[in-house]
């Protein structure tokens, strides 16, 4: 979803091509030979791996169009600072621990885990949007796309385990936030339907049942 949002962002027509669950062509494993997974960009036959790392060249490749990430070099270091916080703390999306939890109690220490990155974010958006609509200020910008792209599990995580993690008490800065960003042009149609996320989750949750099972 990253590079899919960085490319409408910059107004650059691509093709997307989905690889089919639970199995990886020859040209993902040609173009990412060391981690073999996605997403991948494939820009003048050249490949170009890992999403931030995408959106970064994104931006520097086509400079015409808007900024994605901050002229200010301090401010540069602050975004890519939350981008990697984000990743570093959810390292994948559904959480395994909400999905394959074998306790209310697993469960719970998951949705916990979940709950403080987006206490931190909230607090992150304050500080770097600096009142304005996104962390980007104005206009969608890196630390939106890295965590605007979790915004379809977050509400998949609400409809599979009842949890409510963007909240108007405690995340009124996020819940705002989350609503200008989902309706925004270059996101709307990217961003998956919880539904479609929950019925892939549970595929995932039967994946690794097997796998337990067998090993």
């Amino acid at each position: 979803m990253r590079p899919r949002i960085a490319l409408n962002i910059k107004s650059v027509e691509y093709e997307f091509i989905e690889e089919q669950f639970g199995s990886k062509s020859d040209l993902l494993f040609k173009s990412n030979p060391v981690h073999k997974k996605f997403p991948i960009l494939l820009h003048k036959d050249k490949p170009i791996c890992e999403s931030n790392i995408i959106v970064e060249y994104i931006d520097e490749v086509w400079s015409s169009g808007p900024s994605i990430l901050p002229a200010d070099a301090h401010d540069r270091a602050v975004a890519r600072f939350w981008a990697a916080y984000v990743d570093e703390k959810v390292r994948s999306f559904p959480p395994p621990g909400v999905i394959t939890a074998a306790n209310e109690e697993e469960k719970n220490a998951a949705v916990d885990q979940l709950r403080e990155v987006v206490l931190q974010m909230e607090g992150a958006y304050g500080e770097v949007s600096r009142g304005e609509d996104f962390f980007g200020g104005e206009k969608i910008g890196f630390v939106d796309i890295a965590f605007g792209s979790m915004l379809g599990w977050a509400r998949a995580i609400q409809v599979m385990a009842g949890v409510k993690l963007l909240d108007e008490e405690k995340t009124p800065g996020l819940v705002k936030w989350a609503e200008k960003f989902s309706a925004d042009p270059a996101v709307k149609d990217v961003l998956p339907e919880a539904e479609k996320l929950v019925e892939f989750s549970k595929l995932l949750s039967a994946k690794f049942k097997t796998a337990a099972a067998s090993s």
